[in-house]
């Protein structure tokens, strides 16, 4: 049975030619793209740290102004380390009559999300007090931290 030619039905060669990429071609695009993310991402998470490590200090700074606003109201005395950096979120039990507070808005944490640490009288400030962050590693107390004495 010989079939007939439809003319709407294009024929083989009718057809127009169908370009697309090679699996060559991908490999080749995808390697370039890796080069070049093996470029920038070292650079970019490296500015990262040196961003929380600047936003830890801003927050260090903003801390010490809630600190002297407490000291303020209280005479020019300072919460003692017991006392902790509760007392500038959250009215200290008993009367108070001094506590004006909140002096902050949330609880003093660090880009880690680490709580920055506090204490009166300062070993490093002796005749005030020490806040600190723990840094990236979140352990306080070693060479990474960054307090108010820097």
């Amino acid at each position: 049975m010989k079939r007939k030619h439809r003319p709407n039905h294009p024929t083989a060669q009718q057809l127009p030619f169908r370009s697309g990429f090679t699996l060559m071609e991908v490999l080749l695009v995808l390697g370039i793209l890796g080069v070049i993310m093996a470029m920038v991402v070292p650079r970019v998470l490296g500015r990262q740290k040196g961003a929380y490590e600047d936003v830890a200090r801003g927050s260090l700074n903003g801390l010490s102004d809630a600190l002297k606003l407490y000291a303020l109201d209280h005479a020019g005395d300072f919460p003692t380390t017991a006392q902790g950096l509760a007392v500038l979120t959250t009215r200290p039990t008993g009367k108070d009559p001094a506590w004006k507070g909140p002096y902050l808005e949330k609880p003093a944490l660090d880009p880690w999300g680490t709580e920055m640490e506090y204490r009166y009288p300062g070993s490093r400030n002796p005749d005030s007090f020490d806040v600190s962050s723990a840094g990236p590693d979140r352990v306080h107390g070693n060479q990474d931290d960054i307090g108010n004495w820097q």
